[in-house]
């Protein structure tokens, strides 16, 4: 439970109600956990997998709006008065989770108290994550973006190694593989990366840190600022 960020901060008496509805689960790489327009019946809360939201076209075309890793909880739609969500929810990462039941979770949330205010605080959190991740793609070099989003995920991550294609990559930033060939070139180049048949290994976390825009610090300033450090009240 500890190694989710939400679940860790979560009351004892609060979570002690969770544990016998919480399932621990495996995440490959790519499995979906959400379609568009799917109904929600359970909510996730990785450990060491990464998921990443994506909005996907009519024509298939895909772009991601967000990360969720072990700092929160997907499936937010649930708890904001929806039981469907518009993105798509898919392994970016693999790795495990811990899952809870759908009406379970809605349960705990009108009960209000510190469920109530912790999801909500998430929530604006993930909302700022989303809203920075517009302006990124609309105002910043691919380079950039690919910095950002690189950042991200080692947040959400125990290690400096990712496990991602380029044409992933390509799908989560909504570009062509040829410009993630280059901007991941330009990075590894400059000494930051090593990409080799599907791994990223970061190697200049500090470097990536000053070659990345504004977003990335935008967007952590939110997380360190809504998220509790100690047992939220």
């Amino acid at each position: 439970m500890k190694r989710n960020q939400l679940l860790a901060v979560l009351p004892e008496q609060e979570l002690a109600r969770w544990l016998p509805d919480m399932e621990q689960v495996e995440m490959p790489l790519g499995e979906v956990l959400y379609e568009p327009g799917s109904r929600v019946t359970h909510v996730y809360f990785p450990t060491t997998s990464i998921i990443s939201l994506l909005y996907v076209l009519e024509s298939g075309a895909s772009a991601e709006i967000a990360v969720v890793g072990n700092e929160g909880i997907v499936g937010i739609s649930l708890f904001m008065g929806g039981e469907s969500t518009t993105s798509r929810a898919v392994v970016q990462s693999a790795g495990l989770g811990l899952r809870i039941n759908a009406r379970l979770l809605m349960l705990e949330f009108t009960r209000g108290g510190p469920v109530l205010h912790l999801l909500l605080r998430y929530t604006q959190a993930l909302i700022t994550q989303m809203g920075q991740t517009a302006v990124c793609n609309r105002h910043h070099s691919l380079d950039q973006q690919l910095c950002r989003w690189l950042l991200l995920s080692l947040d959400r991550l125990q290690s400096s190694d990712l496990v991602m294609t380029q044409e992933l990559i390509a799908n989560m930033l909504g570009v062509r593989r040829e410009g993630v060939t280059e901007a991941a070139g330009k990075l590894q180049e400059a000494g930051l990366i090593k990409y080799q048949r599907g791994h990223i290994t970061v190697l200049d976390r500090a470097g990536l840190e000053r070659r990345v825009c504004e977003c990335y610090a935008v967007v952590k300033h939110e997380y360190d600022r809504l998220l509790p450090k100690r047992p939220a009240t």
